[in-house]
């Protein structure tokens, strides 16, 4: 856990920083103007109760928000192979870089999940893939499409899966 929010904090941006400063600094002026409309307690209690909700969950959907519109790509599956002769699976897709930006480097990601038939059980499936492959790739610059090849190795699994393919990029 420790390990998991120091990676965080270094993997912050500039934009985050000054995301979180305005967010602390709404929060203060929120605060400061509960107390000078003491007189008027319904309002002030609003305002404070308004204040702590930006606190809270400010800074948790700004950060999203905000990484989803600096870092927006798509990540587009082409094919799947399970080898014969190899306990292993062939993944090709391709990244697209949709941002303003260039990218640094992008975490691609492809999940293996069991697939039943029930779609309830394939639901709650997506949650827990049996398997995990991830590869980066640097240095993508804007309006880029990149393709990519994973080999995950090795892979046992004999029953009927799906894959999806995800990017983190920054």
């Amino acid at each position: 856990m420790k390990h998991q929010i120091t990676a965080f904090i270094k993997g912050l941006i500039n934009y985050d920083f000054i995301l979180f400063g305005g967010i602390f600094t709404l929060f203060i002026l929120l605060i400061v103007l509960g107390i000078l409309l003491r007189e008027k307690t319904v309002l002030s209690i609003v305002i404070i109760l308004l204040a702590f909700l930006v606190l809270f969950i400010g800074p948790v959907v700004g950060y999203m928000k905000m990484h989803e519109y600096l870092f927006k790509n798509s990540c587009e599956l082409i094919s799947q192979k399970k080898l014969t002769f190899t306990k292993a699976v062939v993944v090709i897709g391709t990244l697209k870089n949709e941002s303003k930006f260039d990218f640094k480097s992008c975490d691609i990601k492809a999940s293996f999940y069991k697939v039943s038939g029930n779609s309830v059980k394939d639901y709650i499936f997506k949650f827990n893939p049996f398997k995990n492959m991830s590869i980066v790739e640097s240095n993508i610059s804007k309006q880029d499409t990149r393709n990519f090849k994973m080999i995950v190795e090795p892979f046992t699994y004999s029953k009927d899966y799906n894959v999806s393919v995800k990017a983190s990029c920054k």
